[in-house]
């Protein structure tokens, strides 16, 4: 089935608008990191230590009853999530520096205390002291910038240097998108969301791969061509398989964010959210920077060729 028939788009022509965009996007992220470090972020309990607890009532429960409980247990700044029914309850205690065994216990003592007359059952607990969330992060960080490093290796390989170093660029150039945006959102930074920055990293690079595999292909069939229009072909002739691609992997990632529940739905916004910059920057980075590297490349063999008949 062919949705976009045959296209002959200038997407180089609209690449400084690109880039600027991308600039403004990426510098958002970079603070955005910048604040993930200093520990002024939205950061899970993964990363900044604290306590988890998912409890099953046999009977809905007010928020409002099971927030006292949990101020009367010596955290009145507890965070609670309901999920659909009522039933069910997710609560998070972030560390405040101090020691987080216990914590669950203790919690949990309250709560049958005031709810006496509804039983419930502890699904999962997770506590995370201040000192494993910062180990955490420094493996976070580590996680992606090897995965960076074996983008670099793989393209360099695959076509040549500059390649593997534009699709390392397009790829952290995602990344930091999508970190940006979620800090502007307030929504919490997780391990799982580090997953998720991970996948779509792997995504991204799919994609970028498909346009640059056409493009080395135009350069030995197109060779009249000039480096803009071989470019440009390149990008319109996948631009079909790239939406294609796109909107079946954005229907699966859209059924999780609806029906996947609250725990997967922070997951689920990151992929989408990769997927739709991960298609942008295979467009209209990854392949304007190939052109802009190697004009830039063309233009100062012609300056040393140049020189060098002036001198004769």
């Amino acid at each position: 089935m062919e949705v976009i028939g045959k296209t002959n788009i200038d997407f180089l022509g609209m690449r400084r608008v690109a880039f600027t965009i991308s600039t403004l996007l990426v510098l958002v992220g970079v603070f955005a990191t910048v604040q993930i470090v200093r520990g002024r972020a939205n950061l899970g309990i993964d990363f900044a230590g604290g306590t988890s607890v998912q409890v099953r009532f046999e009977q809905p429960v007010e928020l409002a009853k099971v927030r006292r409980a949990i101020a009367a247990s010596g955290f009145p700044e507890g965070e609670l999530q309901q999920f659909v029914g009522g039933h069910r309850l997710f609560i998070r205690v972030k560390s405040s520096g101090k020691p987080v065994t216990g914590t669950a216990a203790a919690i949990e003592e309250q709560l049958r205390e005031a709810f006496s007359t509804n039983p419930f059952i502890v699904e999962s607990s997770n506590e995370v002291g201040p000192v494993i969330g910062r180990e955490l992060q420094q493996a976070a960080l580590w996680a992606i910038l090897v995965s960076l490093l074996g983008i670099v290796s793989y393209i360099a390989w695959r076509f040549e240097f500059r390649f593997g170093i534009v699709a390392t660029v397009a790829t952290f150039h995602d990344v930091l998108v999508v970190l940006g945006i979620f800090f502007l959102l307030g929504n919490e930074i997780t391990l799982l969301i580090v997953t998720a920055l991970l996948t779509l990293a792997g995504y991204s690079l799919t994609d970028t791969v498909v346009v640059f595999d056409r493009i080395r292909e135009n350069f030995r069939t197109r060779r009249r061509d000039s480096l803009a229009e071989m470019i440009n072909v390149s990008i319109n002739q996948v631009l079909s398989r790239t939406i294609m691609t796109s909107l079946t992997t954005l229907l699966a990632i859209l059924a999780i964010f609806l029906l996947g529940g609250e725990v997967l739905r922070d997951f689920s916004l990151a992929l989408m959210l990769g997927i739709v910059v991960g298609t942008y920057s295979s467009v209209f980075v990854a392949s304007p920077l190939v052109y802009e590297w190697r004009m830039r490349g063309r233009r100062q063999a012609v300056g040393v060729k140049r020189q060098a008949q002036s001198l004769h």
